[in-house]
């Protein structure tokens, strides 16, 4: 088979220009105020898709959690589960703190259209816990039932507040529509292309194996900068900073 010579030009634009060439743009966050949705069906019959990530790890926006996405070993649940026993061991509230920061978080996807805006195709809308169980509390309500099938599923009216108080966190409220309607009107030409085009959600993520997570981990304890906390940093030193976090732990 024959290389894509234009996909190997993107790459090397890509490369070039420090990978801010051709972006992808499949990720949607909600504006502030409100705007209607349609959750859209996909091949397995499940569009609510669960990952689970780490964050405040260095300056990674969110690791992929080996252990609770794919059963294998991870360094950062066993580091922060740790790090919480030397803290409750020694009453040690920072120590707490900065483990909960490692805990693993929850998040949630599902492939959407954006009603008034379906000619930008498919998006992918991440979500927290008070939403996904607002939506299969939805699902699972008779009054509404499937509200993703394309001839008699429901449209869904997302608001969006982000509070001006700093800290807080923004708020979703979802509301259905009142009456079911099918996905697909004039503003979408061809239904079967549309449901076709949903991407793989799960390969929106970066899979790290365990070694390279340990790798991250080994970075952001070692770093003056990495974790931005004083309870992590001290752990940092001339030998590998995992170990030496764990021979601090086990004395």
């Amino acid at each position: 088979m024959a290389l894509n010579l234009e996909a190997m030009r993107e790459k090397l634009n890509a490369s070039k220009n420090g990978n801010k060439g051709k972006t992808n743009d499949t990720r949607w966050k909600p504006e502030q105020g409100d705007q209607t949705i349609r959750i859209l069906p996909t091949k397995d019959g499940d569009p609510f898709k669960e990952y689970h990530f780490h964050y405040n790890v260095g300056k990674n926006p969110g690791i992929l959690c080996p252990k609770r996405n794919f059963n294998e070993e991870c360094p950062i649940c066993d580091f922060a589960s740790s790090l919480w026993k030397e803290g409750v061991q020694n009453n040690d509230d920072t120590a707490k703190k900065e483990a909960k920061k490692l805990f693993v978080r929850k998040r949630y996807y599902s492939p959407i259209l954006l009603r008034g805006r379906e000619s930008e195709g498919v998006k992918i809308w991440a979500y927290g816990k008070q939403a996904y169980e607002t939506i299969l509390g939805y699902v699972c309500d008779p009054d509404y039932g499937d509200i993703t099938d394309v001839e008699s599923g429901t449209d869904m009216v997302l608001n969006y507040n982000i509070p001006g108080t700093p800290g807080s966190f923004p708020k979703t409220i979802l509301k259905p529509r009142r009456r079911p309607s099918v996905l697909c009107d004039d503003d979408v030409a061809d239904c079967e292309a549309l449901l076709e085009s949903i991407p793989d959600i799960g390969a929106q993520f970066d899979r790290k194996t365990t070694a390279d997570v340990q790798a991250l981990l080994n970075e952001a304890l070692a770093s003056d900068t990495g974790g931005g906390s004083s309870e992590t940093h001290k752990y940092g030193g001339e030998k590998d900073a995992v170990d030496a976090a764990f021979d601090k732990l086990t004395g």
